[in-house]
């Protein structure tokens, strides 16, 4: 089984070897890529770190406690994009109708298209998030148990779910939507940057859109609640970030029916 499964996946590790080496042959534009995207990361720390400094206490949430929301959410956001972001490019594959190319091929197509490249400069971010998020375990008074551990490891795989299904579900729209990507951006952007602030000072119309239909507030923030032993906002329940796994599966399915949903209303970019 592991041969025919090793077999079956190699055009495609062939494929994202070929992407890596060739952005690692050009040394000097790797290192400024790597360092540039660091540097927007690190921006985005140091505004929540500038924001909190001035008014010590949002939502409940001092500084200390941000900063974990910020790391699992930033980790695990870097580690969708770099694996599935570049479905952002789908739009300029319709336009010039090179997704046809993909058609000729006898693999699926949405593996074809997460595939065909990786962004290896986004891991300079990731590290941003992964540095933050090991400073808020240590800054906090965590209890580490078996459960605690547990929760941040579901917390971290559930959040790089329900990232990846915005870019698929985003990518399922392209089909739509012409000229249309900052509709798309808006949640997807929009989430991920939702997902790094304390969700209890949402009104109700925010929690609708990025606590449940898109559940940005299960990617780290309920998760990091538990963690920190604080309340949860609003009446719910302590322990619903347990239920991050479920919400992840709800945006993986969501994700699934726009994908398919775009693959059947697409006839082809008419080359």
């Amino acid at each position: 089984m592991a041969e025919s499964l090793a077999a079956a996946t190699r055009p495609y590790r062939v494929v994202l070897a070929s992407r890596m080496r060739s952005q690692r042959s050009y040394r000097t534009s790797f290192r400024l890529d790597l360092l540039s995207t660091f540097l927007i990361g690190f921006v985005e720390l140091a505004e929540v770190w500038v924001l909190f400094h001035a008014v010590g206490s949002i939502g409940g949430m001092e500084l200390r406690h941000i900063l974990l929301v910020f790391g699992l959410a930033e980790f695990a956001y870097c580690l969708a994009d770099m694996v599935v972001g570049h479905c952002d490019e789908l739009p300029h594959y319709l336009r010039a109708g090179t997704l046809d190319v993909f058609y000729l091929r006898p693999q699926p197509l949405l593996l074809q298209l997460i595939t065909c490249d990786i962004s290896l400069r986004r891991l300079a971010r990731a590290t941003v998030g992964l540095g933050a998020m090991v400073a808020a375990f240590v800054w906090n008074d965590i209890d580490w148990s078996v459960s605690a551990v547990t929760l941040v490891m579901i917390s971290l795989v559930s959040g790089f779910v329900m990232f990846s299904s915005l870019f698929v579900s985003a990518g399922g729209l392209q089909f739509f939507l012409i000229n249309g990507a900052e509709m798309t951006n808006a949640y997807v952007y929009g989430g991920k940057y939702a997902a790094t602030q304390p969700a209890a000072v949402w009104n109700r119309p925010l929690w609708a859109i990025f606590g449940f239909f898109f559940p940005m507030a299960f990617t780290a923030y309920l998760p990091a609640l538990i963690l920190l032993g604080l309340p949860a906002p609003h009446g719910l329940p302590d322990w619903i970030g347990w239920l991050a796994p479920v919400l992840a599966l709800w945006s993986a399915t969501f994700a699934g029916l726009c994908w398919r949903w775009g693959v059947r209303h697409y006839q082809g970019g008419g080359g």
